[in-house]
């Protein structure tokens, strides 16, 4: 049994350090992702999306999102949900079928996997939010119709 436990004990710090030296810290600077203009097939108005990671492997990927007073993303859907964290700013976040609910500096925002979904700055206001996603079967965003003008004012 004490030969099994040494054994084990070696086997597991060799694990160990070998995953250690496979992986090392890694800072991107702030600036080195450009930021992007949000399509207009999925969003309505301005945005600017600022990339901070994606990662399939890990299998997450994040960014900030600031919208212009009025602008918006199109409906839809996480396929293994989405947190936002709201930066600046206020906005509204609406699920498919709800009330829209009105999203201020420090409120956080989780949406469950496959919620349909919309989320951009009040119509006098821009908004900024952080947006943490998991990617399900290579995706972490499903895009579907616009929000509306009508939509967007009920």
């Amino acid at each position: 049994m004490h030969t099994f436990a040494i054994s084990f004990s070696a086997a597991c710090l060799l694990a160990i350090s070998s995953l250690s030296s496979a992986q090392s810290l890694e800072v991107t600077q702030n600036g080195e992702q450009q930021a992007l203009t949000g399509s207009d097939k999925f969003f309505t108005g301005t945005s600017i999306v600022n990339p901070y990671f994606s990662n399939k492997e890990a299998g997450v990927s994040g960014a900030s999102v600031t919208f212009a007073p009025g602008s918006r993303s199109a409906w839809h859907t996480h396929p293994k949900g989405q947190h936002l964290v709201v930066t600046e700013g206020t906005g509204y976040v609406q699920e498919w079928g709800k009330e829209k609910q009105t999203i201020k500096p420090g409120d956080v925002v989780w949406t469950p996997p496959g919620v349909k979904h919309w989320h951009g700055a009040a119509e006098h206001s821009m908004m900024s939010h952080i947006a943490i996603q998991q990617f399900g079967d290579g995706k972490n965003v499903v895009w579907m119709e616009k929000v509306t003008d009508e939509q967007y004012v009920k």
